[in-house]
């Protein structure tokens, strides 16, 4: 079994050791080659040319960006539910939302000892798991998109991080109380457009999900569409107010460790093919926790077994 591991030394929680641990440990498994990361887009390079040589695994050291790049180069390559490459993560990065969501432990020893288990199992005859993603249109979803308030969070953290400020879940917490405030004195510009149903206006942000939790605060998972997995469709969370009490009622629902989610002002739904966001003007959007722009609309839709993956097999419910 051939395997490359992309490891992105840049992420937050990497290490040297860490990395050469990893790579020890992998060699046991499969024909092994390191190929490390140096500018963005890079993974998605590197994915391309592993998947037109025939790899057949590869394995992220890093975090969802980096990640998403790898799917992004693999599909951009194979097409979705193709013959394409599997998908192993070991966490290095602040959220690793995607690996956790898949199972995988957020430590990266000890994903690193689930990794090698896995590939054991795969050697022996098990079938890779497959699993739906997010087709965004312009790029391909992991685990999470969104339009509104998100985006601008996302904006807002990736610039300080080109002034050289480290990426933690306090700094998000404290940039996203900022923007919810500021948004809190606009007008709504978004339009819900889902099927069987007619547009939703007044909008104020969307947040798509492709799995759960949404995100991580920290150890603790943050719910938006609690029924929304990797073995479903899509899950939309959007409200149609910005009333601050409301919305501190509604953050409280979503950290709760048995959310349910429920608010006059909320829109809910989960298992969808598709759906769409429109905007009177153009609104921050972001892609996996990635600032992808400003956009006027953004369409998502739900592609089953698009992608083979190095995991556990799903959980039964929550």
């Amino acid at each position: 079994m051939r395997a490359v591991l992309i490891v992105n030394p840049n992420a937050t929680s990497t290490t040297p050791a860490g990395r050469d641990l990893l790579a020890h440990a992998l060699e046991s498994r499969v024909r092994l080659t390191v190929t490390h990361t140096d500018h963005r887009g890079h993974a998605i390079e590197i994915a391309q040319q592993a998947a037109r040589s025939g790899v057949d695994v590869l394995i992220v050291h890093g975090g969802d960006g980096t990640v998403n790049e790898v799917v992004n180069g693999i599909l951009g390559e194979c097409g979705p539910g193709g013959a394409g490459p599997a998908v192993g993560v070991v966490p290095g990065g602040s959220a690793n939302v995607f690996a956790r969501a898949l199972g995988i432990s957020a430590d990266p020893i000890e994903a690193t000892n689930q990794l090698v288990d896995l590939l054991g199992a795969y050697r022996q005859g098990r079938t890779w798991r497959r699993i739906g993603l997010m087709d965004c249109g312009e790029r391909w979803g992991i685990f999470t998109a969104g339009m509104g308030v998100d985006g601008e969070v996302v904006a807002a953290v990736e610039a300080q991080r080109a002034k050289g400020r480290k990426v933690t879940a306090s700094r998000y917490i404290r940039v996203a109380i900022r923007e919810v405030l500021a948004s809190a004195r606009k007008e709504p510009a978004l339009t819900l457009h889902l099927p069987d149903r007619e547009p939703v206006s007044g909008v104020h942000f969307a947040f798509v999900s492709n799995a759960s939790p949404w995100t991580y605060a920290n150890a603790r998972p943050v719910w938006t569409n609690p029924d929304t997995t990797f073995e479903t469709g899509l899950g939309v969370f959007a409200t149609t107010s910005m009333n601050v009490w409301a919305n501190l009622r509604l953050v409280r629902q979503m950290i709760s460790r048995t959310p349910r989610l429920e608010a006059k002002h909320l829109i809910r739904e989960d298992d969808l093919k598709w759906l769409k966001v429109t905007s009177d003007t153009p609104v921050a959007c972001q892609i996996d926790g990635d600032y992808i722009g400003k956009r006027n609309m953004m369409q998502f839709t739900a592609v089953p077994n698009a992608l083979a993956v190095v995991a556990p097999a799903p959980k039964m419910g929550r």
